[in-house]
């Protein structure tokens, strides 16, 4: 069949990803045709599109990580799924079509009360939260969690899974009009991060030890955020914002600073101290897909609020809403509906 497609042929620049027309072979044996209904963006996307993210193809590509669809035509392997059936998914690179080709075991049915747009938001950050909270941050009773980037679509789901496990939690947020949408979500306190950081941290902690912080902002924030760890406490990256650009390409001048400059933890120290860093990307779980199938049936057992889709774009806008999303100004997940 004839589908459309948002491809890259080289990564460097969102100018270059352009939107074309290409034919879509017939699902191989274990796979199923899913006529995409709704696209979730990721950070991930932009770093791949500009060429930042080491998982990027070398060659031409199709971005996207995660969509909603319908079920059209399975594989003769395919017993689980029948045409009809409303699903989620991942994949590695290739959302950013109307139509594509996917093995099964990467799949989930959609909830029946959930829309497209809110299942095509749902995978990455809710893996991502529960993979960095529980997995990794070993996240028990009543501890305390600092949350980066909190009204973000994975600190969405970070935030109402630690409240599963009765968590003081900690958000931290980029601007003040994001604020009532985290009272909204019931974090315990809110920080909007400015120079005096790590003063308000300390106020925001109390009595309190830090037992878990999700990281995704880097420079003197993540060093105000380690040393505000308790003993045996975790500090765990999932992301790289601070080197994300405004632009269409990446501005080299200003991430080198960056990067030169980036924290550095003396393995000394964690032992002396008794904290942890970790750090992890959700794409190189993807070659064990029944482990990632059994977390998402774990999140979705917690019965947790549909995810919260912040601005949907129509598959024509798709390079409009790249660019709002760089803006750093939604909430909760961009969507594009097909």
């Amino acid at each position: 069949m004839e589908r459309r497609v948002y491809r890259i042929n080289k990564a460097g620049s969102l100018k270059k990803l352009k939107i074309s027309y290409e034919e879509l072979e017939s699902p191989a044996v274990d796979e199923v045709t899913v006529e995409v209904k709704a696209i979730g963006l990721n950070f991930a996307d932009l770093f791949a599109i500009q060429g930042l993210y080491s998982a990027t193809p070398k060659d031409s590509f199709i971005p996207g990580l995660e969509y909603s669809g319908i079920v059209l035509e399975t594989g003769k392997a395919v017993e689980n799924y029948k045409a009809g059936d409303k699903i989620m998914g991942t994949i590695r690179f290739g959302a950013y079509a109307t139509h594509l080709n996917i093995n099964h075991r990467y799949i989930l049915k959609i909830p029946e009360e959930w829309s497209f747009e809110e299942s095509a938001a749902f995978m990455v950050q809710s893996l991502t939260a529960y993979y960095a909270l529980v997995e990794l941050g070993n996240l028990k009773n009543d501890n305390t969690v600092l949350i980066h980037s909190a009204a973000g679509g994975v600190g969405i789901y970070a935030n109402r899974i630690a409240k599963k496990f009765n968590a003081f939690t900690i958000g931290t947020i980029g601007s003040e009009s994001k604020k009532k949408f985290l009272k909204d979500e019931a974090y315990d306190k809110i920080i909007v991060r400015g120079e005096n950081f790590k003063a308000q941290l300390i106020e925001a902690l109390g009595n309190r030890n830090l037992n878990i912080v999700l990281e995704c902002i880097g420079g003197k924030i993540f060093k105000d955020s380690f040393n505000s760890l308790a003993p045996s406490g975790r500090i765990i990256i999932y992301g790289g914002a601070q080197f994300m650009s405004p632009s269409n390409r990446p501005n080299y001048f200003k991430m080198i600073p960056k990067f030169l400059s980036r924290p550095k933890v003396d393995p000394l120290v964690l032992s002396n101290t008794n904290r942890c860093v970790m750090g992890f990307n959700l794409i190189y779980l993807w070659d064990r897909p029944e482990e990632l199938k059994n977390m998402l049936y774990e999140i979705l057992k917690m019965n947790l609020k549909p995810p919260h889709i912040g601005k949907v774009y129509p598959f024509n806008g798709l390079l409009e809403a790249l660019k709002y999303f760089q803006t750093g100004k939604s909430i909760g997940k961009i969507v594009v509906k097909t």
